[in-house]
């Protein structure tokens, strides 16, 4: 089964090609900053992104003959993991989503590739992935409820990946799954449903290499109102300039941990903090499995480093067996959901967030 698997980033896009789960190919096009500014939103890059995909597989010598088409999903409305083969729905509220990414693009190149060879286009756990348990979701202010934005794409193949290394399934393990990246999420997945995670992009939980995660309100509300800053830059600050670049001026993690690791402050201070952060919440997701947790799982590029893994370590390991998937392969996790979902291992969803 030849499986095509599109993934845009900020100023690249990479594709890969599986025979099942093999992947047999990879490519990636690097988008100059120049030639994405002359693009006033990121939707106008979608044409220019197909021609690019088209001009890599003529280059490779791939001809456009596959089984399926994948994508990251994007930032859609609220919805329950899974696949969703591409639908006009999902097209439409990707043109029309609240939040601006290139991610956003994925099922619309998908869509495009997939109808001109007459095969069917997909996407899977992104990372709107909504399943929060009723008492997850609401705050001390009515008008206020909790989101589930988080790595829901690597955070479920890499515990799917777990129960099926140990003969066991998804779906009757208490898993908590913690990727730590650029961002940082700790998800408890009950069950085969992340029943509570921390909103990974906009202010909650640990903070993280850019992103100033959870901050004591009245400080922030102070702040907000002390005239320091513009709307925009206290966004800004609390995803991209947050974290680790606002207390050490770098989001470099390998340079932060090479100076931890030689006691130079004020990096090793900074970073055992962040990892204290991730351990007390993943000890708060351990209430929603009432203490009874099969395995904690480590994920994300972060997840390479000795220093984070052990140092993390030291505080959760009485939680439950600790297992470490380092890095996050999203074009891995794609081909399996694909190829899952061909042949009929996943049952296919229904978009329909309404």
């Amino acid at each position: 089964m030849k499986i095509f698997v599109i993934n845009p980033g900020s100023t690249s896009t990479k594709f890969a090609l599986y025979e099942d789960e093999k992947m047999l190919w990879k490519g990636c096009v690097q988008h100059p900053v120049d030639e994405l500014s002359k693009f006033g939103h990121v939707n106008e890059q979608l044409q220019y992104r197909t021609d690019a995909m088209h001009r890599i597989l003529e280059e490779n010598g791939i001809a456009p003959e596959f089984d399926a088409v994948i994508a990251r999903g994007g930032l859609l409305k609220p919805t329950p993991g899974g696949v969703y083969r591409v639908d006009e729905k999902i097209k439409h509220d990707l043109i029309n989503a609240e939040c601006e990414h290139a991610c956003n693009l994925g099922a619309l190149m998908a869509d495009e590739l997939a109808s001109s060879i007459g095969c069917p286009a997909f996407i899977a756990d992104p990372e709107v992935v909504d399943e929060l348990m009723p008492e997850a979701r609401i705050t001390g202010l009515p008008e206020i409820k909790r989101r589930s934005i988080f790595h829901a794409l690597n955070s479920k193949a890499v515990a799917r990946r777990y129960a099926r290394l140990n003969n066991l399934k998804y779906e009757e393990l208490d898993l908590i799954v913690v990727h730590i990246g650029g961002g940082i999420s700790v998800s408890a997945h009950r069950h085969g449903r992340v029943v509570d995670v921390n909103n990974a992009l906009d202010g909650d939980g640990p903070f993280s290499p850019e992103r100033a995660g959870t901050l004591p309100a009245g400080d922030l509300v102070d702040l907000c109102f002390s005239g320091r800053y513009t709307h925009r830059e206290l966004r800004k600050l609390l995803n991209g300039k947050g974290g680790l670049t606002a207390h050490l001026g770098i989001n470099d993690v390998a340079e932060i941990v090479r100076r931890a690791e030689a006691g130079e402050e004020p990096y090793k201070g900074v970073l055992d903090a962040m990892l204290y952060r991730v351990a007390t919440e993943v000890g708060a997701r351990a209430i929603a499995f009432k203490g009874r947790v099969d395995a904690i799982i480590l994920t994300g590029g972060i997840a390479h480093s000795e220093y984070c893994v052990k140092g993390l370590t030291d505080w959760i390991d009485w939680i439950a067996p600790i297992s470490v998937r380092a890095g996050e392969d999203e074009l891995g996790a794609l081909a399996f959901n694909a190829y899952s979902a061909m042949n009929g291992d996943f049952p296919l969803q229904t978009y329909n967030p309404d």
